[in-house]
């Protein structure tokens, strides 16, 4: 059975302002995991404690690419002493994505980090948004980059509002890539004044329970909530993310 984490830049605000409460509200909303956005100069003993203290488990981190190129160790020594084992990229710069060259030299990056991370006993993923999806050349960024990609070492944590938001079924794509996709980003989608934001789970137009059954088909182990567009406090918005995900389960 798949767990539900919350992405805690979807709380931002309330993680500068406490981190560690933070981490406790997570648990008390219902939320079995909290997936990182940084640390706030919390050290990984600090945030081991509250997350034992607050029985929330690390859902993995997102840890940007300047840091897994330059800083490996140390982001390994951190997430280890957390008992977090997947780390996630959560986006690419322009340069590293300008062109076909661009995706395949990026997937030989990732190919390296996910190998030294993999025999180190972690998982390496990507998480994506909508500029993968568009066209390079002869395909699209998202196939060049987990078509040119060693599926041991670099997993996929399939974003389903930005895929759906470039046109693209997510449900075929769990299905494609199957045991390759171990975490899901789940939000939901609307049209605002002729914009597509995202929204509260079950009051946007993605078919959230399909989407949550293909993830259970093919063994996701990680459905995280994300929003990024809010017309109230964002713990409220987590709170009513959480009981419709468990409603649905």
């Amino acid at each position: 059975m798949a767990k539900i984490g919350l992405q805690l830049y979807t709380v931002r605000d309330a993680a500068e302002e406490d981190f560690h409460k933070l981490l406790t509200d997570v648990g008390k909303l219902g939320y079995e995991g909290a997936q990182f956005a940084g640390f706030y100069d919390a050290s990984a003993q600090e945030v081991a404690d509250t997350l034992q203290k607050a029985r929330v488990k690390p859902a993995g981190a997102h840890v940007q690419i300047h840091q897994l190129q330059n800083n490996l160790q140390d982001v390994m020594r951190y997430h280890e002493k957390i008992g977090n084992q997947l780390i996630i990229c959560p986006y690419l710069p322009e340069t590293m994505r300008q062109d076909k060259a661009g995706y395949m030299q990026t997937a030989e990056t990732f190919n390296k980090i996910g190998k030294e991370l993999k025999q180190a006993g972690f998982q390496f993923g990507y998480h994506n948004h909508a500029f993968e999806f568009d066209s390079v050349e002869d395909t699209i960024g998202f196939e060049l980059l987990f078509g040119n990609t060693d599926p041991d070492f670099v997993k996929m944590e399939l974003d389903c509002y930005w895929a759906t938001y470039a046109g693209h079924d997510p449900n075929k794509i769990i299905k494609d890539y199957a045991a390759r996709c171990i975490s899901l980003h789940i939000k939901d989608i609307k049209v605002e004044n002729g914009e597509k934001i995202s929204t509260e789970i079950g009051t946007g137009t993605l078919d959230i329970r399909t989407l949550i059954q293909s993830g259970l088909d093919h063994d996701v182990e990680w459905l995280i909530v994300e929003q990024e567009h809010f017309n109230g406090d964002p713990l409220v918005s987590a709170k009513k993310n959480v009981a419709a995900l468990q409603e649905m389960l």
